[in-house]
């Protein structure tokens, strides 16, 4: 479809995800930020301690309704699954990951927020998101700092919400297509992972790292359930006639022993 309207970020189709705080009132305090930006989805993955008296403590009567819908998980890959992107914060730059700044990424959630599920993740306040974690992301942002680059957990929530809330852009007419959620995706990726690693074009001894220019590859396509229906269709009639192939050749061998 072609949005024109508002130009601003869909935020019922916003969710912020915190993934392993340790502490219940940091997941008050973020629920205070959420509602002061407008924003009520929040789900929360494996906590250490989820006190929800001490939740509610932080984020106070005004922020009691999103408390009380907040979604708990035990693992962050099942929490992401219905989602069609995810952005993963991170405090750490280089190497192959391609982050943005909060307002640079909030401009590019304004199109695909309108028509798909989109999910903001927050690393535990010790040491962020893994590389793990960093793998089930379509995309990354990293709120700069002076020297000092440690955030609290409800303040790097309150900035990116507020850019979130406060992005807006003259364009118009921009294509938002439905994409694939994030379970479609992740099933793409294992068995495209698996197929290539069979037929040697990827080093089966560490796939993920070559997965990863793949990865950045189809997040930049936007693909649809149907595409990754087709991708997934392609493998398993790759898969289907390399094993035939194999068969053939050993029916073939044992036939030419006997005679």
């Amino acid at each position: 479809m072609f949005s024109q309207i508002s130009n601003k970020i869909n935020l019922d189709n916003i969710t912020i995800v915190l993934n392993q705080p340790r502490y219940p009132e940091n997941i008050g305090a973020c629920a205070r930020a959420m509602r002061n930006m407008g924003f009520y989805n929040l789900i929360v993955v494996d906590p250490e301690n989820f006190d929800i008296e001490k939740v509610h403590k932080l984020s106070t009567h005004a922020a009691r309704d999103v408390v009380e819908k907040i979604i708990v998980f035990d693992n962050l890959q099942k929490a992401l699954s219905c989602f069609h992107y995810v952005v993963g914060t991170t405090a750490r730059l280089g190497g192959q990951r391609q982050v943005n700044t909060p307002p640079v990424m909030a401009e590019k959630l304004i199109p695909i927020s309108k028509e798909n599920k989109t999910a903001i993740v927050f690393g535990r306040e010790d040491r962020g998101l893994s590389n793990k974690d960093i793998r089930l992301c379509q995309g990354l942002v990293n709120i700069p700092t002076a020297e000092f680059s440690s955030l609290n957990l409800a303040q790097a929530v309150m900035v990116i919400c507020y850019e979130l809330f406060n992005a807006g852009t003259k364009k118009k007419n921009v294509f938002v297509p439905k994409m694939a959620n994030h379970y479609e995706l992740d099933g793409m990726y294992e068995d495209l992972k698996d197929i290539l690693v069979k037929i040697s074009y990827i080093n089966p001894e560490n796939p993920d790292y070559w997965m990863n220019y793949i990865r950045n590859f189809f997040t930049r396509m936007q693909l649809r359930a149907r595409e990754v229906g087709i991708i997934r269709g392609l493998i398993r009639q790759v898969n289907w006639y390399g094993k035939k192939m194999y068969e053939n050749g050993v029916k073939h061998k044992q036939n030419q022993e006997t005679d």
